[in-house]
């Protein structure tokens, strides 16, 4: 069983800054990408910034140039640091990791982790 474990939300004046970050422990063999996804009151979840194990970045259009995802492979953690904040990027933060994970021996299986979210709200 994999768990993600988040932190660093909170309050935030527009315009101010926040980092974000998640840990990932368990039967992990591999992990092949975290991200971030954001959900407002009333919207579908939504991509915000992935990072694959090879390093590479991908981030929605409306975080681009303000939101940067890193990533700790030896601790399985991936951060979030997100500068420029708008009343726009409130939302319930959550991490996900596409990984995979050792059943038992040598079986292993594909899994998809979240965790239990982060409240971020940006007031002006």
């Amino acid at each position: 069983q994999v768990q993600l474990v988040e932190s660093g939300g909170g309050l935030v004046q527009a315009g101010g800054s926040l980092r974000l970050s998640c840990a990932a422990s368990g039967n992990i063999f591999r992990i092949n990408a975290m991200g971030w996804y954001r959900q407002a009151p009333g919207t579908q979840r939504e991509l915000v910034a992935l990072i694959t194990n090879a390093g590479s970045t991908k981030y929605a259009d409306s975080v681009e140039g303000r939101f940067t995802i890193s990533r700790e492979n030896a601790n399985n953690t991936v951060y979030l640091q997100m500068n420029s904040l708008k009343l726009e990027d409130t939302a319930v933060y959550y991490c996900n990791a596409d990984l995979v994970v050792t059943i038992v021996g040598t079986v292993r299986a594909r899994d998809d982790a979240w965790g239990q979210g982060t409240q971020v709200t940006v007031h002006s």
